[in-house]
């Protein structure tokens, strides 16, 4: 273990008797959910997808939350960037080179994450630029299968409204592509997050944060997302809507 998960380890320890009892995303749904399957053998593979021209904070907040959840659960976590493209570096909205090493391969996945980025821009890379090639949007729209879920937060769910994912279907996106999700048929709710099962989507930007978290109570349980909570020193906010409430 090197130095940092080291420490985050023992924050995490601490952060874990703190929270007892804690109610974490507050009254409705989410202050329901039961302890999900923590103790399951299989591990929790999450795939965050990365293009050029995406958000920074889109992509590097669920990737910190899914990667600190392992210090609250038993249940093995991993996390990887992958992409539809050939894999190697790609430039963020503000300039930020990461380098991908994972290829496209849903089927190796329990969570699919799609980050947002670049929607107001239309001629620079982001969104609008992976729309308009097709190769994204294509491959997201080949990979819905039995035990995936696909998880869009800011103006990543308009990739996934592009392959017709979020048609007919409760979401949410970004307040300023809202009416776009609308006229493409998506079936707007007025909350931060919106869980209907095997889709699940999230507002604007810092609402990674609520979307992994909630993600993390339904798959971890909720002593996990509490503990992630207290070791982040961030509390989700905002409404969780689901179609069955937990």
């Amino acid at each position: 273990m090197n130095r940092r998960d080291l420490l985050r380890a023992s924050t995490a320890l601490g952060a874990g008797g703190a929270v007892a009892g804690a109610t974490g995303l507050g009254a409705g749904p989410a202050a329901a959910a039961a302890s999900g399957p923590a103790g399951s053998g299989k591990p929790l593979r999450v795939h965050v997808v990365m293009f050029d021209g995406v958000e920074e904070l889109d992509f590097v907040a669920p990737y910190e939350v899914f990667s600190g959840s392992r210090f609250f659960t038993d249940r093995a976590v991993e996390v990887r960037y992958v992409t539809a493209s050939r894999p190697g570096f790609v430039r963020a909205s503000y300039g930020t080179r990461v380098g991908v090493e994972h290829g496209w391969a849903p089927q190796d996945a329990d969570i699919v994450v799609v980050p947002g980025g670049g929607y107001a821009r239309r001629e620079d890379p982001g969104v609008w630029a992976e729309i308009r090639r097709g190769t994204l949007p294509r491959a997201l729209g080949a990979a819905p299968r039995p035990g995936l879920t696909v998880a869009g937060l800011c103006t990543g769910v308009m990739l996934l409204s592009a392959t017709g994912l979020t048609r007919g279907r409760p979401c949410t996106t970004h307040h300023k592509a809202r009416p776009d999700l609308e006229r493409e048929g998506g079936v707007l709710k007025n909350a931060r997050v919106v869980d209907d099962g095997d889709l699940v989507t999230a507002g604007g930007i810092t609402s990674g944060l609520e979307l992994a978290l909630w993600l993390v109570r339904r798959e971890l349980g909720a002593d996990a997302a509490t503990g992630l909570e207290a070791m982040l020193e961030y509390e989700a906010r905002g409404t969780v809507w689901t179609r069955t409430p937990i």
